[in-house]
């Protein structure tokens, strides 16, 4: 249903960076009508149009036609992995993730490195039968020292609130999402099974994510696994922080004078629609003042992390990088805030 208008042109990451028309959402969906008429064949290089998208959803945003255009470069990169396409980089990734049930390749029990180096342990890594709230840290908090300071401040502020929770360390396995968005998600129906016979049994009112992308698998993906229902509530940190504030339960000290802004996700805004939690926690510091950049909400540019693209082509994803800076520049910010570990990194 493309009608080529090219409103897509405008909001893509990729194709701001390169200007070419096979990086953009309404040329991938013309070369797939190709290869869908047998005018092109499946090779290496036009499977590299698929694997270099962000997945960051910005085209289906905005498309006026409704094509949903995120589905289809989902589902073609599954085609490209049926037809042995998928690029070595993504293969090596998506291994790991099967072989050790994390990103890294590291030992799985060495999910509570992050603690190590904290004044005292934190109460939610004590073994416990039930919890009123599980914390799934994600693979990226969990093995990249750059971001072990994401589930070191979460169960502080966790602690303060005097919120009863647990997290579950060796237990824990990769959602899947590295899957998923290589094509292969056929191949995470382990980590998926085991990861909720795990939470059920602990039988939470709530699983809280500071991974957008653990999220929105468990709440698309996982949902459906489980019939279409499961029985606690999925929440992103910064939605179990908001209401924490709203009762009262969490008050913040004043902060010297900054201009603040905040660099919607993609997996947390377009994917989740969750854009007002983050920004009531920030307004919620006293000193800071919060600017929005030119793209912001539903219109909020790519941080150059998603689709797995760093991994398969570094070079743009640090192209699409700047281009996010520039706009943190222009509004004269003195701190860019986000709600994913992936965007901070």
């Amino acid at each position: 249903a493309c009608i080529r208008c090219g409103l897509c042109l405008a909001t893509c990451p990729v194709y701001r960076v390169t200007l070419r028309e096979t990086d953009a959402p309404r040329g991938r969906i013309a070369l797939l009508n190709a290869l869908d008429q047998g005018k092109l064949d499946p090779t290496e290089e036009f499977a590299s149009r698929y694997y270099g998208c962000l997945l960051c959803g910005a085209c289906a945003t905005i498309c006026p036609s409704g094509v949903p255009l995120d589905e289809i470069l989902q589902a073609a990169r599954e085609d490209m992995q049926q037809h042995k396409l998928g690029p070595e980089q993504l293969a090596r990734l998506g291994q790991a993730v099967v072989e050790h049930r994390n990103i890294s390749g590291e030992d799985n029990e060495n999910r509570l490195l992050w603690t190590d180096n904290m004044e005292r342990p934190p109460v939610g890594i004590q073994p416990r039968e039930t919890a009123e709230v599980v914390y799934f840290v994600g693979c990226v908090g969990s093995f990249f020292p750059r971001s072990y300071r994401l589930p070191q401040t979460m169960v502080q502020l966790m602690e303060k609130a005097d919120l009863d929770h647990m997290v579950l360390g060796g237990e824990e396995w990769c959602c899947g999402y590295p899957l998923l968005i290589n094509g292969e998600l056929d191949r995470a129906g382990e980590l998926i099974e085991h990861n909720l016979d795990r939470v059920r049994s602990m039988n939470p009112e709530k699983v809280v994510f500071t991974c957008p992308s653990c999220l929105h698998i468990w709440n698309h993906v996982y949902t459906e696994v489980a019939g279409g229902e499961l029985p606690f509530q999925l929440l992103h940190a910064t939605e179990l922080l908001a209401d924490l504030v709203d009762e009262g339960r969490l008050k913040f000290k004043e902060m010297p004078p900054q201009r603040v802004t905040y660099h919607d996700p993609c997996d947390l805004g377009r994917k989740e629609g969750v854009y007002d939690a983050p920004r009531k926690v920030l307004e919620a510091i006293p000193g800071l003042e919060l600017v929005e950049m030119r793209d912001n909400r539903e219109d909020s540019h790519c941080c150059g992390g998603g689709g797995n693209v760093e991994t398969f082509d570094a070079t743009m994803s640090h192209a699409v990088s700047d281009l996010r800076l520039a706009q943190a520049q222009e509004v004269e910010a003195k701190i860019v805030a986000s709600a994913c570990q992936q965007c901070e990194r």
